[in-house]
C-alpha cells in the first residue's frame, strides 16, 4: 500500500479503520480488518464447494478479474490453490473493482462473455454493491455453471483442525468453535442462545465431546416437550408412591447423565417449580427426587439453550432471574444461517450427501457431464433468508432428493417452490444499475422503472411474445431495469418459475409446439427451452 497516492487513498477507504467492512450484522468489536472475498457455493466438481478467494487487491484500489482462469481458490487452511477451471466458463473475465465509496464493490460483466446473474438479476452492465449488500452476501451465478458468494471475511488465520463436528468455515463458526474450545474443559454451566433451527444441540454435543466428560453420557431433553406436571419427576427422578401412578422408583435425566452432560433445550419453557429445583442443583450440586427425603450429589455438566428472550421473561416474572444468572456462567451465541451464508454450499452438500446416501443415490454427486443439481437451483436456495435456519435447509434438501429420485436432474418440489417464492418481493441489494450500465444497455432517454405499472408490464410482455428485450424497449426502460420491475410484481412469473409438472401438462395438451406452449405458459420461447433443458425435458 505504499507508493501510488491513488492506491493509498483507495485502500484507506476500505481498511484505515478496523471494521470498515463490518456492516450492520456484526455486533461485536473486532480488531481485524474485514475484506471482500468470493466463496464457491456451487461448482460442477462438488469437491470445490466451500473454496474461497480473497479479494485483498480491492483494498489497494486494484480490480479483480473473475473467469475460468482467475482468481485462485482454496479451502480454508489449505495451501493448494487453483482457478475455477470449468471448461464451460469463458476465459473473458468479469471485473470486480472498488468505486471510491468505502466498502462498495462494482461488478461489471465487461464484454458479456460470461452470462452473469447477481442476486437473481441478470447484469447487462456494471452494478454497484455497497457494504451492506456485501455484509449480507451477494449470490453470483456464472454461466449457469458456478455459484459464488461475494461477501466479507477477515484476515483471520486458518481455522484449527478440531472442527468439533460442526459444518462450516465462516468467521461466525470460527467464533463458535473458539467459544467451545475455551469452555469445554471447565465445569461451568453453558447457555447457548440462538434462533430456532440453528443447531444448538450440535454445539452442546461439541462442548461435551471436547470436555473431560466425553466418555460419559450426553443426555438431551427438550423442556418444551415435557408436560408441566411431569417435568420435575422426569428431570430429577421420583420414588415409589410419590404421586398417582408412581409404582416404582424412577431415575430422572440427571441420574441418567451422571458423569456426563445434560442438555436442556428450550430452557425458557421450564415450569416455575422446576426452575426452583434447577437453581438448587446449580447452587448446591445436589438433586432431590420427587418424594425423596435425602438429596444426592449430581456429577453432571449442565448445558442449556433457548431461542427466547430470557431477560424479557425475567422482567415479566415468567423466568427466575437468579436461575438465568446461574445458567449463563458462559454464553455462546449461535449465528443464524443468514449471517453465515458463506457456509451455505458446505451445508447444502453435507445434507445432500446424507439424503442421497439414505436412498442409495450418493453417486449422483460424482457423475461426469452435466451436474445432477443445476446451478440455478443452488442460486435460488442461496438467496433464500432461511428463517428456519439449518433445520429448514435440511428439510428442504430431503424433499428435493425425494422428489428427484426418478429424475435425471434435481427437481424443486411444490413445498420448496412455495418457500422460495416467499422472497419474490424481496428488495434487491441495488435497485438501479449504474449510469454506465444504463448507457451501455440502451442509449437515449429512460423512464424510471418505478413508473411502470403491472398492467403496462403485462401488455408489453404479451405484445412482444414475452421476449424481454422487446418489452423493455416498448416500456422505455433498460433490460436490467425490466428484471427489477418483474421482481416488483411477483405474480408475473419467468420461465425459471415453471415447475416440471406445469410444463409436462402443457406439452401433453399442445404437443411439441414450443411457440404455443410459450404463449400458453406466458414465458418467452427461449426461456422455456432453457427451463426444459434445466429440468431434463429436452
Amino acid at each position: 500500500m505504499k507508493g501510488n497516492p491513488r492506491e493509498t487513498s483507495e485502500a484507506t477507504a476500505y481498511a484505515e479503520v478496523p471494521g470498515t467492512w463490518i456492516g450492520g450484522r456484526d455486533r461485536r468489536k473486532r480488531s481485524r480488518t474485514r475484506l471482500p472475498a468470493l466463496t464457491v457455493l456451487f461448482h460442477p466438481d462438488s469437491a470445490r464447494v466451500g473454496e474461497i478467494a480473497s479479494l485483498a487487491d480491492l483494498l489497494a484500489g486494484h480490480s479483480v478479474f473473475v473467469s475460468r482462469l482467475a482468481p485462485d481458490f482454496s479451502h480454508p487452511g489449505q495451501l493448494d490453490r487453483q482457478p475455477l477451471g470449468d471448461r464451460y466458463l469463458s476465459r473473458s473475465p468479469i471485473r470486480l473493482s472498488p468505486t471510491g465509496e468505502a466498502g462498495t464493490v462494482r461488478v461489471d460483466p465487461e464484454e458479456g462473455r460470461i452470462p452473469l446473474t447477481a442476486d437473481g438479476v441478470p447484469l447487462a452492465g456494471p452494478q454497484d454493491f455497497p457494504v451492506k449488500a456485501l455484509d449480507r452476501g451477494v449470490v453470483i451465478e456464472l454461466s449457469n455453471r458456478v455459484v459464488l458468494l461475494l461477501h466479507l471475511t477477515t484476515d483471520a488465520p486458518p481455522h484449527p483442525p478440531d472442527l468439533f463436528g460442526l459444518v462450516g468455515a465462516s468467521e461466525a463458526m470460527a467464533q463458535v468453535r473458539a467459544a467451545v474450545r475455551s469452555v469445554a474443559d471447565l465445569d461451568v454451566p453453558v447457555l447457548l442462545r440462538g434462533e430456532t433451527g440453528t443447531g444448538k444441540e450440535l454445539v452442546a454435543q461439541a462442548v461435551h465431546q471436547a470436555s473431560r466428560r466425553r466418555g460419559g453420557p450426553f443426555v438431551s431433553v427438550n423442556m418444551g416437550a415435557i408436560p408441566g406436571t411431569l417435568a420435575a419427576s422426569e428431570l430429577f427422578g421420583s420414588v415409589k408412591g410419590s404421586f398417582t401412578g408412581s409404582v416404582r422408583d424412577q431415575a430422572g435425566y440427571f441420574q441418567r447423565a451422571e458423569g456426563g452432560t445434560l442438555f436442556l433445550d428450550e430452557i425458557g419453557e421450564a415450569p416455575p417449580e422446576v426452575q426452583v429445583m434447577l437453581l438448587r442443583v446449580l447452587e448446591t450440586g445436589e438433586v432431590q427426587r420427587v418424594g425423596g427425603q435425602e438429596p444426592n450429589r449430581a456429577n453432571v455438566r449442565l448445558v442449556a439453550a433457548s431461542d427466547a428472550n430470557l431477560e424479557k421473561a425475567v422482567a415479566e416474572e415468567r423466568f427466575r432471574g437468579p436461575l438465568l444468572h446461574r445458567l449463563s456462567g458462559y454464553e455462546v451465541p449461535i449465528p443464524p444461517l443468514r449471517e453465515r451464508r458463506e457456509d451455505f454450499g458446505r451445508l447444502l452438500f453435507h445434507f445432500l450427501r446424507e439424503e442421497l446416501r439414505a436412498v442409495g443415490q450418493e453417486a449422483r454427486l460424482r457423475r461426469d457431464g452435466d451436474p445432477w443439481l443445476p446451478a440455478s437451483i443452488v442460486a435460488r436456495l442461496a438467496r433464500h433468508p432461511w428463517p428456519g435456519n439449518i433445520r429448514q435447509l435440511r428439510n428442504a434438501v430431503r424433499e428435493l432428493v425425494i422428489n428427484s429420485r426418478t429424475a435425471d436432474t434435481a427437481q424443486v418440489g411444490p413445498q420448496v417452490e412455495r418457500m422460495l417464492r416467499e422472497v419474490a418481493t424481496a428488495t434487491p441489494a441495488v435497485l438501479d444499475p449504474t449510469p454506465a450500465a444504463r448507457q451501455r444497455a440502451q442509449p437515449g432517454a429512460f423512464r424510471s422503472p418505478s413508473e411502470v405499472t403491472q398492467e403496462e408490464l403485462l401488455e408489453a410482455l404479451r405484445a412482444n411474445d414475452w421476449e424481454l428485450k422487446g418489452a423493455a424497449e416498448s416500456l422505455g426502460i433498460s433490460r436490467p431495469a425490466l428484471y427489477l420491475v418483474l421482481r416488483k410484481f411477483p405474480g408475473i412469473r419467468t420461465a425459471r418459475d415453471l415447475t416440471r409438472a406445469e410444463i409436462l401438462e402443457c406439452r401433453e395438451r399442445l404437443g411439441d409446439d414450443l411457440d404455443a406452449m410459450a404463449r400458453e405458459l406466458e414465458v418467452s420461447r427461449k426461456g422455456l427451452q432453457q427451463r426444459m433443458k434445466e429440468i431434463g425435458l429436452t
